[in-house]
């Protein structure tokens, strides 16, 4: 289960995530899969503008320019790691309920296996059934980055679940541990100072934008290793956490965010972690410019899938043998 050849992959002329086999996940799981690309096209929970249910779709065709050797880890990441593509979860989409219950569903048949959830959004109202499927063992450390504290109620649209609400309810249903969500990225208005009271309830370490400016991102992705230890740990990944410079296509864009260096190398200092599960969402390519969104949402999504890969008895990380007693 490793990347099919340039040529391979142009003769039959499917688009499957990074070049990998095609193992849709509902026929079941292969044995021997270590980590699991589910697409979801699905952004009904948005409340600016909509587009990112096409995501899947480019994300995986730009992904097939990515090779599978990561030179930072020193790992042959699809060689080691035995990585499909699960295909797109499918729901009615005018039912939200349904889309959340399809989503805990297909994320939970890929944990049962064993291997890793990797949600491709959509937008990011499917993390939370994504974390109800992963934390379905206990509660789990959360990785959220972000522009927005995703924490808001039902107050201003009317409605408890969309796209600025998961880790709210996450919150709430006890999926995240106390102290364990650490958001990166946040910045620009809120409503009013109590927008960050949900998380601070519950202990989450919010670093702003500020914060990255001051300290810089290799300073924050060693405090949230060190806080989150050997928990189980989750990364939620909104590409709005960007600035819009980098990455345009997103429909709720805020000015001042992560460059695209950043982003990444956020995602590499995490090595280590006992990664479980990843989205990234609210890539929005009608909003796109040159695929730049696209793009970076793979090699982010590369990136995650190189933490899992290192954790394979025998990964190297710079030299230094990963994932040995």
């Amino acid at each position: 289960m490793t990347q099919q050849s340039a040529f391979e992959y142009l003769s039959h002329g499917q688009i499957p995530f990074f070049r990998l086999p095609i193992a849709p996940a509902a026929a079941g799981i292969p044995h021997g899969t270590g980590a699991v690309l589910l697409g979801v096209p699905y952004d009904g929970g948005t409340t600016y503008r909509p587009g990112a249910r096409l995501a899947p779709f480019e994300v995986r065709r730009v992904s097939a320019l990515l090779q599978g050797y990561h030179p930072s880890h020193r790992i042959s990441v699809f060689d080691r790691l035995g990585a499909v593509d699960g295909g797109n979860v499918v729901f009615p989409p005018f039912d939200a309920a349904a889309v959340r219950s399809r989503v805990e569903g297909a994320v939970g048949t890929v944990v049962a296996s064993g291997a890793v959830p990797f949600v491709v959004g959509g937008d990011h109202s499917l993390a939370l059934p994504a974390l109800r499927a992963v934390a379905w063992h206990g509660p789990v450390a959360v990785v959220h980055v972000d522009a927005h504290l995703d924490t808001s109620g039902p107050e201003t649209w009317g409605e408890p679940f969309h796209h600025g609400t998961p880790f709210r309810h996450a919150l709430e249903e006890g999926l995240i541990a106390t102290g364990q969500l650490h958001q990166v990225g946040v910045r620009g208005p809120w409503a009013s100072a109590r927008d960050a009271e949900p998380g601070a309830a519950h202990g989450a370490r919010v670093h702003t934008m500020e914060d990255v400016a001051e300290r810089g991102i290799a300073a924050i992705a060693a405090e949230i290793r060190h806080a989150v230890g050997n928990r189980p740990v989750y990364l939620s990944f909104d590409v709005d956490a960007v600035d819009p410079a980098f990455a345009p296509g997103t429909g709720t864009p805020i000015p001042g965010g992560l460059t695209s260096r950043e982003a990444l190398q956020l995602v590499r200092d995490l090595a280590g972690v006992a990664l479980v599960g990843m989205d990234v969402v609210e890539v929005c390519p009608p909003l796109d410019h040159a695929d730049l969104t696209s793009h970076l949402a793979a090699h982010l999504l590369f990136e995650g899938l190189a933490l899992v890969a290192l954790a394979v008895p025998g990964a190297t990380c710079g030299g230094e043998v990963m994932g040995s007693p």
